[in-house]
């Protein structure tokens, strides 16, 4: 088997995760590093034995790079995209998709145009945690699914991180930097959303930075920093999910599955392991459902996408799913500002759990 060449554009911190992965799996070969700042590319680069380092336009002129993956900041994922696309390139991108619906369906209509595919994140969602604990739902462990509900609770990132401005403007906030893990969760286990309704509050116009070079440094809040939202989904399912940068009380990674016959209490989805819990009516201890310790982590969604080009098979984190979380976050935000329901149009074919024992370093 050949491998596959992979070009990466954006030589940030999430691309070490990204590198780490994709440089030991035996089915594709980084070949190549870009970044607007040439010299943070070469640098990772070298840091993992990549070849080649330079500009996009450098990589997208490549023969040797068939799937291009997008590390770009999320305001430019879209516009990226289209320039991965019209090189004849598969793209994988970091989430969102887009930052609205007509971009992100461009870029599914123009890679559709192209025959090459559009992937992506979370591919968390391809770790055994998640995945055993969709089986367990599959298989009908808790019967029919109906009702859940997610969590995600922070006092916000600028705490910890020592740049966090992007997270307080458009492209941000605890919705659309932590809703993708929580409402694809959703989706593969209550199938496509129907209409939501939200409300939202920002509980201070600026934030502080805690830590790093710029602690002490003020900055503007420019979107909501709490969402709280009720889906609907079809056949009659919803789920109540919150996701908010304003909670003292920490709590992230609750997503519960109600079902017929029990309750399954699932890891967190920004994780690829953790074990879920299942609970029925009169349990004093649930039964635990292991997942087994994960073998691979951020770049699983790429390997899958090459392990489905090659078999001629739709990949599971596709674009189409990705535009139908991306339409559902965009409604939760509309909800709250027009104070009504919000109707979503979009859709996804079902998609199959992966194997058990599936690995990407195999």
């Amino acid at each position: 088997m050949t491998a596959m060449g992979v070009g990466i554009i954006g030589a940030g911190v999430i691309s070490g995760t990204y590198l780490e992965n994709l440089t030991r799996s035996p089915e594709v070969e980084v070949r190549f590093i870009a970044d607007l700042d040439t010299e943070r590319a070469a640098a990772q680069a070298q840091a993992f034995g990549v070849p080649h380092s330079g500009t996009v336009e450098q990589l997208l002129e490549r023969d040797d790079v068939d799937v291009v993956v997008n590390l770009t900041i999320p305001a430019a994922h879209a516009e990226v995209g289209r320039r991965i696309v019209a090189a004849g390139k598969h793209v994988w991108s970091e989430k969102p998709l887009a930052l609205d619906r007509d971009s992100a369906r461009d870029l599914l209509a123009a890679g559709e145009a192209a025959g090459v595919r559009v992937a992506c994140a979370p591919d968390t969602l391809l770790g055994p945690g998640i995945q055993t604990a969709l089986r367990a739902i599959h298989r009908g462990d808790i019967g029919e699914p109906l009702t859940a509900t997610t969590m995600f609770h922070v006092a916000g990132p600028e705490r910890w991180h020592p740049s966090p401005d992007f997270l307080y403007a458009p492209g941000g906030g605890p919705l659309l930097d932590m809703g993708p893990y929580y409402l694809t969760t959703l989706a593969l286990a209550l199938g496509p959303a129907t209409r939501v309704h939200a409300v939202a509050s920002t509980a201070r116009p600026e934030r502080t930075i805690a830590k790093g070079p710029r602690a002490g440094e003020s900055f503007p809040v420019l979107v909501p920093s709490h969402h709280a939202a009720l889906i609907e989904y079809a056949g009659g399912r919803s789920a109540q999910s919150v996701f908010s940068f304003q909670h003292a009380f920490v709590r992230t990674g609750v997503v519960e599955i109600n079902g017929t016959e029990g309750t399954l209490v699932l890891p967190d989805p920004n994780g690829f392991g953790g074990d879920s819990a299942l609970w029925r009516a009169g349990d004093k201890e649930p039964t635990v459902l292991a997942a087994g310790e994960p073998t691979f982590g951020r770049g699983a969604g790429v390997i899958d996408l090459v392990r489905s080009i090659r078999a001629g098979e739709p990949e599971r984190a596709s674009g189409a799913l990705a535009l139908h979380v991306l339409d559902v976050m965009l409604g939760i935000g509309e909800a709250a500002a027009a104070g009504g329901p919000v109707e979503v149009a979009t859709t996804f074919d079902p998609v199959p759990t992966l194997p058990e024992g599936w690995d990407p370093t195999s």
